[in-house]
């Protein structure tokens, strides 16, 4: 997996979760050695609430190099990277970039439809697209704006969350419910209007202090979310539809949030009929700062006590026809999804649908019991 990396990997602090024969076993690799660091902290959780930039000395497992993993998509390994976080929160910022606002109301007025997204896309981005990407949300500029498209009868629930006061925050999965590198990404057997979602993903203590960051795949249901917007729990939150990965890089002296401001999210999809695709979101565009959506998401509000994994958002909504004239992108059985950094590496996982995905069968009470066998609560 070396090519799925960071490029500096070697001078990186990376934080993971290891499936080995025992359990699910926090690591931290570095000066790209492996370190089992179970004894000092049981989940990862545990190890980033007790972060203190200092790495624990743990038990040496060997160069990375050596394990060996792989991306083969076929049958269960018995040595596995997991998703990188284990009792946090998922958390999710949505509509962040102007361009995904933009397809947000598409999918609002189309209710679902991808035939009509074209004409309406043209239109809307003719009268309000430079606008939005002009505007500070939560500005007076921006509640002018507000005021102007609703007298036009342009407004949205998705604009308010662009533009407005409030962004856009929701629980993206179920603790332990996200897929790691190198595991299959479901998609509803039942959409026919989807997409992946690559964004950058920060891992934030229950302080609310961001200390590394990841990447991540927020899979987008774009008809069944379109038809209504209280269907975002059954568009966003399903079987496998949550991938987080390869590692958790550390904040430090090599590699900061400044990092993360100006860094390009790329994606890569390569499906099995020879179909190819390639986008990318710049997190300079992006419309609020990670710390405000880190403070709008922890605050004298809502706590949590095991921390939390932010999504970040995307401005990447493919529309290049894959099949059909004017039917735009959509997912297939098969797809290899590719989401990179240069600092944080390749995320990469392989498209099923969520009914055929590996089932989810290991839950907190799993985990405890199987902690509790390995005498790791008493840390």
């Amino acid at each position: 997996m070396i090519e799925h990396l960071p490029s500096d990997w070697r001078q990186a602090v990376l934080v993971g979760r290891l499936l080995t024969r025992e359990g699910p076993t926090p690591i931290v690799v570095v000066e790209g050695r492996v370190r089992d660091v179970s004894r000092h902290a049981a989940t990862v959780s545990q190890l980033l609430n007790g972060w203190n930039g200092n790495v624990p000395e743990g038990r040496d497992l060997g160069p990375l190099e050596s394990f060996g993993f792989t991306c083969e998509f076929s049958g269960q390994k018995e040595i596995r990277l997991l998703s990188p976080f284990d009792l946090q929160c998922i958390k999710a910022s949505g509509v962040t970039f102007a361009i995904s606002a933009m397809e947000r109301v598409i999918e609002e007025r189309c209710r679902g439809d991808a035939s009509k997204a074209d004409s309406l896309r043209a239109s809307l981005r003719d009268r309000i697209g430079t606008d939005i990407r002009a505007v500070k949300p939560g500005s007076e500029e921006a509640r002018k704006l507000k005021a102007a498209l609703i007298a036009d009868g342009l407004w949205s629930q998705y604009l308010e969350v662009a533009i407005g006061p409030d962004a856009e925050i929701f629980t993206k999965a179920p603790t332990l419910s996200s897929v790691g590198w190198g595991d299959w990404i479901g998609v509803r057997a039942d959409s026919a209007w989807n997409n992946p979602e690559p964004e950058i993903v920060l891992a934030v203590d229950s302080a609310g202090r961001i200390l590394g960051a990841s990447l991540g795949n927020d899979v987008n249901l774009r008809d069944i979310e379109g038809r209504s917007a209280l269907l975002l729990g059954k568009a966003k939150d399903n079987n496998a539809s949550c991938a987080i990965g390869p590692f958790i890089r550390m904040f430090d002296g090599k590699f900061t949030l400044d990092d993360v401001r100006k860094c390009t999210v790329r994606l890569e999809i390569i499906g099995d009929e020879g179909f190819r695709l390639e986008g990318g979101s710049s997190m300079a565009q992006i419309s609020r700062d990670p710390t405000e959506l880190v403070g709008q998401t922890i605050c004298k509000h809502h706590a949590y006590p095991d921390g939390f994994a932010l999504f970040l958002g995307t401005m990447f909504a493919p529309i290049a026809d894959r099949g059909t004239a004017g039917q735009g992108f959509t997912h297939r059985t098969g797809d290899v999804v590719r989401v990179s950094t240069e600092k944080l590496g390749v995320l990469e996982n392989k498209v099923t649908t969520c009914d055929q995905a590996p089932p989810w069968s290991h839950g907190i009470a799993d985990l405890m019991r199987n902690l509790a066998r390995r005498g790791l609560l008493n840390n």
